[in-house]
């Protein structure tokens, strides 16, 4: 089982060099890590000329893009894996045994897609942590009530893509949960939970880095849940932010 891992990043180059150490520390070692880059100027592309003479499933595409969605989508066309899983240029996975860890979990169950549980940790120190997110066992009933995966934690069926879509692009901010939305709505869709924390998000992210932001990615969290026909968008909205509580302490 081949995976691949998309990286998008822009102007991030020592975060970059992580993500790829990251990876490349990863015991799984049938993976291929495809960086996304939004057209830098700070010479994350040598960088990665450079890491590619000793890393051979390392491959990128570099050029302007209309956001990580974007960026994203295009990883996604690229891969040839049967699995597809991110890795953002800030953070880090766990441990160096996540990849093989999700695989073991693909080959017992047979799902259609593995997801795990989430650190948000400190900017210079991953050991700090803020916030903690356990996923916990899918139910289709609990999407009503705002439950979604961590989206970074998440690994997905390549050929799902094909079959349900790619990342809105329209939507600059919760496009992941649409996503969710979307895929793990369907009657079909069989995903399986590995109840451990695989990967470290470091804090200030898109979504959450300034005020106006939160504002947004609720309005578009609320665009998403109108658009897969919940019966009060409201509700599903404040019990999807409700659910961040428990997750501090």
């Amino acid at each position: 089982m081949k995976i691949s891992i998309i990286t998008a990043t822009k102007n991030n180059k020592p975060g970059l060099l992580r993500a790829i150490e990251c990876v490349r520390e990863q015991t799984y070692k049938n993976v291929e890590h495809i960086i996304v880059d939004g057209g830098s100027t700070d010479g994350t592309v040598e960088s990665i000329k450079n890491e590619q003479l000793t890393i051979k499933n390392l491959s990128y595409i570099s050029g302007e893009d209309s956001g990580i969605y974007d960026a994203i989508n295009k990883g996604i066309n690229l891969a040839g894996g049967d699995i597809i899983g991110l890795l953002h240029s800030d953070d880090l996975y766990a441990h160096e045994n996540v990849i093989s860890s999700v695989a073991e979990v693909f080959n017992s169950t047979g799902a259609d897609a593995v997801y795990a549980d989430l650190q948000y940790v400190d900017n210079k120190n991953p050991d700090k942590i803020f916030r903690n997110w356990k996923a916990g066992e899918f139910d289709r009933k609990a999407l009503k009530y705002g439950w979604m995966p961590p989206h970074p934690a998440l690994f997905i069926k390549r050929h799902l893509f094909n079959q349900y879509g790619f990342y809105d692009e329209s939507l600059t901010i919760a496009a992941d949960y649409e996503f969710v939305l979307r895929v793990f709505n369907q009657m079909d869709f069989k995903p399986a939970y590995l109840p451990e924390v695989i990967y470290k998000m470091k804090t200030g992210g898109q979504s959450n880095k300034s005020p106006v932001n939160i504002f947004n990615k609720s309005k578009e969290d609320y665009r998403a849940i109108k658009k897969h026909g919940f019966t009060f968008p409201i509700f599903v909205l404040l019990c999807k932010n409700f659910r961040k509580i428990p997750q501090l302490f």
